[in-house]
């Protein structure tokens, strides 16, 4: 007995002996104000590149293969002053740092870019604006910060990549939309206070909320217990989208009973931005309520409430650029002696959601999210094809109506146009030039009193201002499990539901002094809805097109992160099962017996796969590799051939039969591998970066009227040459492939210079198949010429270099210097295709020239450009009080650039855009879009 106590009593020494010599770091961390604990502090040890992040406790600890001898803690979280604390580490014993302080970071410029982006570009709708800059804006990685601030007014995309290619997700809920799997960034605009806590993860790498793409995910916490407590009162003031903001918002912290909130409300108004009329009103209201029931459980409610519209402006052809200039936008017009706006974007789509969190044990949680979103997103615009029915003696049917383009930059009102049909007559062509000049915008009143003369006489308007509405209902159901099975072994994974019922259908938001608008087809008179034929649609009634959507989505993820002293790795999967289905509301009579009713279910499977590794060769040079396979379900958007009209889906019609030879519509396939050299050290931090991306059986759809387009009869089977089409493009692939690089020293305490780089090349990688429908009927058009075309969509190099100086006493000034080169026009698939060549009976051109069609259709280059920023700011502490001040000039030499453009789809064959580009100014060039010219943003903040 003797002899087994003394086995027990030695064992138990040893342990205690053992774990004293133990080699560990650890401490904790409160605000320098407060003496509150601060939760998700992130500790690094600077020699090794080991992190952790502090508990609810603010506390911390380093037990793992700790490095000896003197080191660097570096402390740092969003919002507060990284500090970093020198510490020595001997072989066997703890060091423990209590009650380190982290400072407010007075001088923090975030809050600049986060109101610049979401009240700007995002908010925006044109393709050429599409980018993934919302994405970026947390993080700290100097190449994706410098493309979310300094790159993203030029709409630089990320590797060539459209913003459907990240997620956007708050409190663990996706929030990009399903109609083209874009986040609506305006459903929650003008609320930055409460968004600040964002978790990026950049590309492929692993995300704990979700699969996500290949551009990455961000999740925004919104919870009111992780909010920083304070209140925040700022006033904006710019000419970029508005001209004032002012925003308020308070956070409680924890308070008794277990209880925390966080309010904001903000007004963002301007009756013009840069461009000519395009007017801002926007309110935004946000709530977020949390109850801690216990240590293991935890509800919070939130509620984001942001109604907005907005002005639209139009991209031009240079010849209405030269002739007025870049702010030149052709949607409105004087009424009252006021500017009015044909083309409003106004959104109102509240979001409510509940959240539960479980902590099941210290290393398990389970987080439960609800999410209910509805609401209303409409485009306005002008309509000018209203007309009477009338019926003679006979019972025989006539319609009769019509007007012309309210548009002053409509083409047959502009010079070039009476230039190429009037060659005799210059004087048409100058009386024209000088109309437009000193009258170029929509006469509001002679839209009046058109149709006040109608109504006089008995008949219906001709001009309506009507919306496209979009009334979507959207539930969300997920659960999040995190779990620890180990110090090296985490998993993650989730499953989510979401069903969406999407209604579209046109509206009529003022008649224009008319009494009615007869909701037949002006151009052909066709009955767009034949159950009730030749009805008059007044003032809130729908006409034009009324069908519903509804989506259901069930996914699913897990993942396994493996981390060890030199290496990290992880493996991921996802399985997606996507259904959409069609309801048509109206009868259209062109397509009738393909439009009324419900469609078809058309179901999608997708898979992901994705996996890497990080190799720490030491604490300062890093490899980093990842590579992953997705299949996914086009969007709502690239599904239906035109929803607006008809049942048919991509590339099978109305027999379930495919329109041209090849397979029907299908997940598109990705594919995607990017390799990263880091470099980490107290002064420099840098990041290169390798990838290549390619994209497989993608569809995109087109709609606009053509000029010279074959493969249309009319009635009495006569050939029709001009049609406003729906031009569909399958199977299209894409391939990115370039590289990225991100550099910053802190040459100083005071200084910091940086620079990033983009170098990429984004081709079309094969020639896709085009047909294109009108009313019923359909053309082939088989391949179209695309292989090696390049890409649109923002410069596809882009530079950087700038400087940051902050000063002791709380002053600060940067500037940057931004580089652009090799931004294309967006190309037109019925010039590359057979349509091209060949005249209306099907035979080629006899005069066809090769050579100069080869010189017709090269694809237009912009040139290169250099943009210089500034930004500047001072703060002030008084007491516990925090008073901020910054501004930042863009464009500081008022450099004029493209920013995108497109070409127009009129000129369809070879003898119109021969005849057109032989002119000195072409009736139909393409339409670009221009960058602001010198701009400035103010921000003056109040925290307590």
């Amino acid at each position: 007995m003797k002899k087994g106590l003394f086995i027990f009593l030695f064992g138990v020494f040893s342990i205690f002996t053992a774990y004293s010599q133990q080699t560990i770091i650890k401490g904790s961390v409160k605000d320098a104000i407060t003496l509150e604990p601060i939760a998700d502090v992130t500790i690094t040890i600077e020699e090794t590149q080991q992190t952790t992040q502090t508990n609810a406790f603010g506390e911390f600890i380093f037990s793992d293969n700790v490095p000896l001898g003197e080191q660097v803690l570096k402390i740092s979280k969003s919002g507060f002053t990284t500090k970093r604390y020198p510490i020595v580490v001997n072989e066997g014993q703890t060091v423990d740092i209590t009650d380190m302080t982290l400072d407010i970071d007075i001088t923090d410029g975030s809050d600049l870019f986060t109101i610049s982006l979401s009240d700007d570009e995002l908010d925006d709708d044109t393709s050429a604006s599409d980018n993934i800059s919302g994405l970026l804006s947390s993080s700290k990685d100097i190449f994706q910060r410098t493309a979310a601030f300094e790159f993203s007014p030029s709409f630089f995309r990320v590797r060539g990549l459209d913003s459907d290619n990240g997620s956007l997700l708050i409190n663990g809920i996706e929030m990009n939309k399903v109609y083209n799997g874009r986040p609506q960034w305006s459903n929650w605009g003008g609320l930055n206070d409460v968004l600040r806590n964002q978790e990026l993860t950049s590309g492929l790498t692993p995300s704990a909320y979700n699969f996500g793409g290949i551009l990455g995910s961000t999740n925004i916490n919104v919870r009111a217990s992780q909010a920083r407590p304070g209140g925040r009162v700022t006033y904006s003031s710019s000419n970029r989208s508005y001209t004032n903001r002012l925003m308020v918002s308070y956070a409680s912290g924890q308070v008794e009973g277990g209880w925390a909130y966080t309010i904001s409300a903000g007004r963002r108004w301007g009756n013009e931005g840069y461009q000519d009329a395009t007017l801002y009103d926007s309110n935004s209201f946000f709530a977020s309520v949390e109850k801690k029931i216990n240590e293991k459980h935890s509800l919070n409610l939130t509620g984001i409430y942001a109604p907005n519209r907005r002005g639209k402006s139009s991209p031009n052809t240079q010849e209405v650029f030269d002739l007025k200039d870049i702010k030149y936008n052709e949607y409105w017009g004087w009424q009252n002696g006021e500017k009015r706006n044909s083309r409003i974007k106004e959104v109102e789509e509240p979001i409510i959601m509940l959240n539960h969190y479980w902590t099941i044990n210290s290393k398990t949680s389970l987080n439960t999210n609800v999410a209910y979103q509805f609401g209303s997103l409409g485009n306005s615009r002008l309509d000018y094809n209203g007309g009477t029915r009338f019926v003679d003696s006979d019972g025989r049917e006539s319609f009769e109506g019509g007007g012309a383009n309210p548009s002053r930059a409509y083409y047959q009102l502009l010079p070039s146009y009476l230039l190429r049909n009037f060659p005799d007559n210059p004087e048409f062509a100058f009386g024209a030039q000088e109309e437009f000049v000193n009258n170029g915008q929509i006469n509001w009143n002679s839209l009046y009193e058109a149709n006040i003369s109608n109504a006089n006489n008995g008949l219906n308007s001709i001009y309506v201002l009507y919306e496209d509405r979009v009334d979507d209902t959207q539930i969300t159901i997920n659960s999040i499990l995190n779990t620890e099975i180990n110090e090296n072994i985490v998993l993650n994974a989730s499953i989510n539901y979401k069903s969406l019922k999407s209604k579209n259908f046109a509206e009529i938001i003022d008649l224009l002094g008319g009494t009615g608008y007869l909701n037949v087809d002006g151009f052909d008179a066709l009955q767009f809805d034949l159950q009730n034929p030749n009805r008059i649609a007044g003032v809130g009634e729908k006409f034009r097109y009324n069908y519903t959507i509804t989506a259901n989505i069930i996914s699913g993820y897990a993942q396994a992160q493996f981390k060890y002293n030199k290496v990290d790795f992880f493996l991921a999967a996802s399985v997606t099962n996507t259904q959409y289905q069609r309801e048509g509301l109206y009868d259209n009579e062109a397509n009738s017996g393909n439009s009324f009713g419900k469609g078809e279910k058309i179901k999608f499977t997708g898979i992901g796969t994705k996996a890497g590794f990080t190799y720490k060769i030491t604490g300062k040079h890093i490899i980093d590799i990842n590579a992953g396979y997705i299949t996914k379900a086009p969007s709502i958007r690239n599904t239906f051939t035109n929803s607006r009209s008809n049942q048919d889906i991509i590339n099978v019609n109305a027999s379930d039969t495919p329109i041209i030879d090849g397979e029907g519509i299908t997940e598109e396939k990705i594919t995607s591998v990017d390799a990263s050299y880091i470099f980490r050290s107290p002064i420099v931090k840098a990041k290169l970066t390798g990838f290549y991306t390619t994209i497989k059986d993608a569809n995109e759809i087109s709609f606009y009227y053509a000029d010279g387009v074959s493969g249309f009869v009319d009635e009495n089977d006569l050939t029709l040459s001009n049609e406003f089409i729906s031009e569909v493009l399958q199977g299209i692939d894409k391939k990115h492939i370039g590289a990225e690089l991100g550099i910053e020293a802190q040459v100083t305490p005071t200084i910091k210079l940086k620079g990033a780089a983009s170098f990429g090349q984004y081709t079309y990688d094969n020639n896709p198949n085009l047909y294109v429908s009108a009313d019923a009927q359909t053309a082939e058009f088989g391949e179209v010429t695309f292989k090696n075309y390049k890409l649109a969509g923002g410069p596809q190099k882009a530079y950087s270099v700038g400087f940051e100086y902050r000063d002791p006493d709380y002053w600060w000034f940067g500037a940057t210097a931004n580089f652009f080169d090799d931004t294309y026009v967006d190309i037109g698939p019925l010039t590359r295709s057979s349509n091209f060549y060949k005249d209306t009976d099907g035979l080629p051109f006899n005069d066809y020239d090769p050579d100069l069609a080869r010189e017709l259709l090269r694809q237009e280059k912009f040139d290169n450009y250099m943009v210089v920023n500034l930004i500047g700011g001072k703060s002030w502490k008084i007491g516990e009080y925090y008073i901020g001040f910054f501004a930042s000039i863009g464009n500081v030499f008022d450099t004029q650039y493209r920013t995108g453009g497109y070409e127009q789809g009129r000129n369809a064959n070879y003898r119109q855009l021969r005849d057109d580009k032989a002119l000195d100014t072409p009736v139909f060039g393409a339409k670009y879009w221009y960058g602001r010219g010198t701009n400035y943003f103010v921000n003056v903040n109040f925290r307590f």
